[in-house]
């Protein structure tokens, strides 16, 4: 818990580094407005098809068809959802910008002040960095599309973007802290030694992005959170410290 709270403030202390504030603002201006204008264009067509989508249930299909209180009720639970489903994409987009264009600039920074003694090893690559994001956002879209049955469930959809975006985060950005100083077998190793503290550390960086304003540069600072937090691993480990 202490290297969680380690990596936060070290986060914190390189947001005074030149140049790192934009670079964690653009993405997520981008972001959100790919997708507010995607919603405008699309928004009759989305509700339409969850509506139509809801009438083909057992028992809940026939019961909104007959009801117009239950089709009015339906229909406000339909358009919070969707509401609600905009946070994790709008996320996921803007990681995604984050992991391919604005991270690997962060670790530069912030490695040459903090982590200058690290060698770097250069086990991955961009190639590697740009695969891993992509699959990741696949299974992402899978797993929310999937739940989205839930998300007519109050509070349900919340938990399930929480625990969908801490995975998120210790994926990407886990592959992405390491891969200028981690050899290959330390990319392959270190992850899987961390999962727990990554996932618990994603799961923190995940509550950022259901908090106003602060949400507009949660995937950055995200990002930078695991920078910290990975490259601090990898110093331990390679002096034999990581239990």
């Amino acid at each position: 818990m202490s290297e969680m709270f380690t990596a936060f403030g070290r986060a914190i202390g390189s947001l005074r580094t030149p140049g790192m504030l934009w670079h964690m603002i653009w993405p997520a201006i981008v972001a959100l407005l790919l997708w507010i204008v995607g919603a405008i264009f699309s928004w009759s067509v989305l509700v339409g098809a969850a509506m139509g989508w809801i009438e083909t249930w057992p028992f809940a299909g026939e019961w909104v068809q007959g009801s117009e209180i239950a089709a009015g009720t339906a229909l406000i639970l339909v358009k919070i959802a969707l509401v609600l489903a905009m946070v994790p994409l709008i996320y996921l987009t803007a990681a995604m910008l984050v992991a391919i264009f604005a991270l690997p600039m962060m670790i530069e920074r912030v490695a040459r002040d903090e982590y200058a003694d690290l060698e770097e090893r250069r086990g991955g690559s961009n190639l590697g960095s740009i695969t891993n994001t992509l699959w990741a956002s696949v299974l992402f879209v899978v797993l929310l599309v999937v739940s989205l049955p839930l998300w007519l469930i109050p509070g349900v959809g919340l938990l399930v973007s929480l625990v969908l975006t801490a995975w998120l985060n210790a994926r990407s950005f886990g592959y992405d802290s390491l891969m200028q100083h981690a050899d290959r077998d330390e990319i392959a190793t270190l992850p899987r030694a961390r999962r727990e503290p990554m996932l618990l550390l994603g799961g923190a960086c995940a509550l950022l992005a259901h908090v106003p304003f602060v949400n507009l540069v949660a995937p950055a600072f995200s990002a930078l959170v695991f920078v910290h937090f990975m490259l601090q691993s990898l110093r331990r480990e390679r002096a034999g410290a990581l239990a």
